[in-house]
């Protein structure tokens, strides 16, 4: 089940709170200009979640991308900790790509994106309800649709 847009706008915020606005507070000596931002934050929040919940899916995939490499910047490829998947963005994102940068995710990968066990995963490979990739794991695209598919039943 998709996360709720509030809930969402929360995790956007903050992330940005943290990973962008505390540092640039800290640097600027707690300036007032910084007050402002948050307050832009929130509002323009609301309206990426608006976006990555929305039906236009290249929209949505287009806000996920923008937020991912912004608040998760690095040289090497974007791999959260299990919990994120439980996160509302990574709920998000799990049901809109898959994971966006793996070619195969592990079974707990796998497992934390659809919010089920690892053995749950291998039940539903072995009964070809998830696609295995050819060199071990589960094809990130096989967990979306699986999402989706949930998705479509509870609505």
């Amino acid at each position: 089940m998709p996360p709720s847009q509030q809930e969402l706008v929360e995790q956007l915020v903050r992330l940005i709170d943290i990973r962008l606005l505390d540092p640039l507070e800290i640097l600027l000596d707690g300036d007032d200009a910084v007050a402002a931002l948050r307050e832009i934050v929130r509002s323009r929040a609301r309206s990426w979640a608006t976006q990555m919940l929305g039906d236009d899916h290249r929209v949505a995939v287009g806000a996920i991308v923008r937020a991912i490499s912004t608040l998760y910047p690095g040289d090497s490829p974007f791999d959260p900790p299990l919990d994120w998947w439980r996160s509302p963005l990574g709920q998000v994102v799990a049901g809109r790509m898959g994971h966006p940068t793996a070619q195969s995710v592990s079974y707990a990968v796998a497992g934390a994106m659809l919010g089920i066990t690892r053995q749950g995963v291998h039940d539903l490979v072995s009964r070809g309800k998830l696609a295995r990739h050819p060199e071990g794991g589960v094809l990130p695209a096989s967990v979306r649709d699986r999402l989706l598919q949930q998705g479509s039943r509870n609505a």
